[in-house]
């Protein structure tokens, strides 16, 4: 319910919104899309999200993307082990709707800013 909400408020804002139903099948699309931002469920069934952020993180064509840990975990030390697990920031469910899509462009525009890549995308932005 958190994804659909997610994705229809991204929507509603412009951005092209893709999702997986698993990390394999994530780790595929994101290879696929190279999207501007990845919002990675850390509790995917099979593979979880950090596992599936420490794999695009260990490949150099997806090593720079920007991925933002997504989940109801949000206990002490929830948003650290995310962090070390190479998301570059962490969004806690269930979403603030008032502020979710600014905070997806937040970390757009950094992801944007710190990016190494010389490839430059233009259109859509889009997020899984």
């Amino acid at each position: 319910m958190n994804l659909e909400m997610a994705a229809d408020l991204l929507e509603a804002s412009g951005f092209a919104v893709f999702s997986a139903p698993s990390a394999e099948e994530g780790i595929r699309m994101v290879r696929d899309l190279m999207p501007d931002l990845v919002l990675m469920d850390i509790g995917l069934p099979g593979m979880d999200g950090l596992s599936a952020t420490v794999a695009l993180r260990s490949t150099p064509a997806t090593c720079n993307l920007t991925l933002v840990g997504f989940s109801a975990h949000a206990m002490n030390g929830d948003v650290e082990i995310a962090l070390r697990a190479g998301c570059d920031g962490y969004v806690i469910k269930p979403i603030d709707t008032r502020n979710f899509v600014d905070t997806v462009r937040g970390f757009i525009e950094k992801g944007r800013l710190r990016r190494i890549s010389p490839n430059s995308r233009s259109g859509k932005s889009k997020v899984r």
